[in-house]
């Protein structure tokens, strides 16, 4: 089998990595979300035994255009297709679905579950034939489009904390601030007359601040029940190809709430430690 080149990504691509609920194995998804960051894009990592409802949750916050699984639990059939059911409930049908479990998906179930609308659902024969990269190249291709355009009053929304609007203005600032502008400056003229406080909290990697982020949510959403809190996360991307890995999320277990809203950001820029878009996630939110 010839090697094959990484595609390409044209536009900034980002994907949500996990295992499914009730599955410990994680090698699978840990080398195909290695692959994916590899080949240029922003890999928001869940890690094992999450549910339908903290994945999809996750990839509509992150305003992610696809969802990569592993499932060996057997329960594929009705995780994945709750997952589609779920997405297209909260209005996020567009986000793609892809999922792979060995020998675990039979050939039939694949059948039945990408006619339900999961975008594909890799099988061992694929990846004998495809090899890993060409399956990775062929999820992210299926991924590689805007996030962020033709915004349509979602500036208007985000008063009342509608997580799609913050999500797309977001993406916006990111990736087309320019075309942006008009909306963006409302948004500045709405931060300028909230005093909300901003904390930021920086230090080594594995000195513990998602760890203490974590913990400082919890004391937040029990000693102040009836305040929202948001955080806006940055990891660094990576010179050659562009990809980064946003894995704060992993070790957050204060997060499942609707009070909460988290953002991860990568910097975009090699020689930097704080995405520049920063200021304008916080103004949005």
């Amino acid at each position: 089998m010839e090697q094959e080149t990484p595609y390409q990504p044209k536009n900034k691509v980002r994907i949500v990595t996990a295992a499914s609920l009730f599955d410990g194995h994680d090698a699978a998804i840990n080398i195909m979300r290695r692959i994916i960051q590899s080949t240029g894009c922003e890999v928001i990592h869940l890690g094992h035994d999450r549910s339908v409802e903290e994945v999809v949750n996750c990839a509509i916050e992150e305003d992610a255009q696809a969802i990569a699984m592993t499932s060996y639990q057997g329960g594929h059939v009705e995780y994945l297709k709750y997952m589609y059911d779920l997405l297209k409930e909260k209005g996020s049908s567009h986000i793609k679905i892809f999922a792979g479990g060995g020998g675990t998906i039979l050939p039939t179930e694949i059948e039945e579950l990408q006619a339900h609308g999961i975008e594909r659902i890799y099988h061992p024969d694929d990846g004998r034939s495809m090899g890993l990269q060409g399956m990775i190249n062929d999820l992210v291709q299926k991924s590689d489009f805007p996030t962020g355009t033709n915004l349509n009053g979602e500036v208007n929304r985000i008063g009342n904390k509608d997580v799609k609007s913050i999500a797309k203005l977001i993406s916006a600032a990111e990736n087309f601030p320019e075309e942006s502008k008009v909306d963006l400056d409302k948004v500045h003229e709405m931060a300028s007359k909230v005093d909300t406080p901003i904390l930021g909290i920086t230090g080594t990697g594995g000195s513990g601040k998602s760890s203490m982020v974590d913990e400082l949510v919890r004391r937040f959403l029990v000693d102040f029940p009836d305040k929202d809190i948001a955080i806006v996360s940055v990891d660094p991307s990576k010179k050659k190809t562009g990809g980064a890995l946003l894995g704060d999320r992993i070790r957050m277990n204060s997060i499942k709430s609707g009070r909460v809203y988290m953002r991860s950001l990568a910097t975009r820029q090699s020689n930097l430690a704080l995405s520049k878009h920063v200021k304008e996630a916080l103004s949005i939110l």
